[in-house]
């Protein structure tokens, strides 16, 4: 039968967050059941509420796709889980499993899309094609056993959360970029995103170095891992790091200048852009063409990446810097993202709910 849960939802893009209940489906055969435990709060949370990516969100909508939980059933074609297994599910519930990207195990880049864990069309809803999908700010979810990763013991339930969206954010391009001993990489933007950036990279082998725009945070990054700290309002110290870097991973998600960064790529090397920024961001050829230089993109990873991520991380002692607060903090702490006031990245205790 169908799985009662309670909720924090946006009902639309002005209105505060406020308590929601609905129903979770039945599990069917290939499902897992789970208790939602924790949930991560991400910057895209705050756009997606605020329907600032295009327009296309669907109210009410329960956000959150950082979610860390106890299993509590399994269909009757689940192997791989039990009740009682600690699980996450990241940002997507599903995909079209035929396509090129998803049979190379890269379901992110699913060709029709793929199901995200909120705000999609669900196909498993009734009736079809006329549900969209429900969030981690919630006490339950259930989700296709292929789109469940489990999380190694050593990791606590509340750190493990954000690693299903801002650790697999930045651990994809780490390892599509092959950073190990001897690389040299920045990190722009000290947040979320970028601490898990500075750890993981350090954990890898890189000499790693944030950009940021103050020093008010370089206790934090050398304690992370990084072993400079560079004040990119300083033109001095930017011009004197030109050429430096084999791979920038550019966390920044305002509107910001990227041009100067650049430059400070040395040749074939690559800046990634994993900010979910909503205007755009000029670069110029001539600063590309010089050394050979690119900007690139990179979404989440699949699940199998997730998965082998969450494992690196338990082998080196990774986890996110989290600040956790009550399900009905959550307004405050949408403020409060938006001024990046966080160190670094909240989590929803959802007993308290």
């Amino acid at each position: 039968m169908p799985i009662a849960a309670r909720a924090f939802a946006a009902t639309s893009s002005t209105a505060p967050l406020s308590p929601f209940s609905f129903d979770r489906r039945d599990p069917g055969p290939d499902d897992v059941a789970i208790e939602i435990k924790y949930a991560g709060v991400c910057h895209s949370d705050l756009h997606v509420v605020k329907n600032e990516l295009g327009g296309n969100t669907t109210y009410p909508i329960v956000p959150g796709h950082e979610i860390a939980g106890v299993v509590t059933a399994v269909g009757d074609n689940v192997a791989r889980f039990k009740v009682g297994d600690r699980v996450g599910v990241g940002c997507m519930v599903d995909s079209c499993r035929q396509c090129a990207p998803c049979r190379e195990g890269e379901e992110q880049y699913c060709v029709p899309g793929m199901t995200q864990t909120y705000g999609s069309p669900d196909p498993k809803g009734a009736p079809v094609g006329q549900t969209i999908t429900q969030g981690g700010y919630s006490t339950a979810i259930v989700v296709d056993q292929n789109y469940v990763v489990t999380i190694p013991d050593s990791i606590p339930l509340d750190a493990a959360a954000p690693l299903l969206c801002a650790g697999i954010t930045t651990y994809s391009p780490l390892r599509h970029w092959k950073v190990g001993p001897g690389s040299k990489v920045a990190v722009i933007g000290l947040g979320g995103l970028g601490h898990m950036a500075v750890k993981q990279a350090a954990a890898m082998g890189a000499e790693v170095t944030v950009l940021s725009t103050s020093d008010r945070k370089k206790a934090d990054a050398e304690r992370m891992g990084a072993k400079h700290f560079l004040i990119n309002s300083d033109k001095a110290a930017m011009k004197a790091a030109g050429e430096s870097f084999d791979l920038i991973i550019n966390t920044v998600s305002a509107t910001h200048e990227i041009a100067s960064h650049v430059q400070l790529l040395a040749k074939d090397g690559t800046m990634v852009m994993l900010g979910l920024t909503t205007e755009g961001l000029p670069v110029y050829a001539m600063g590309l063409l010089w050394r050979r230089r690119s900007v690139a993109g990179s979404l989440i990873g699949g699940i199998r990446e997730t998965q082998e991520m969450l494992d690196f991380c338990a082998e080196h002692g990774l986890a996110c810097d989290i600040e956790l607060i009550a399900p009905d903090r959550i307004n405050e702490a949408y403020e409060r993202l938006g001024k990046s006031d966080v160190r670094y990245r909240f989590v929803l205790d959802m007993a308290r709910i």
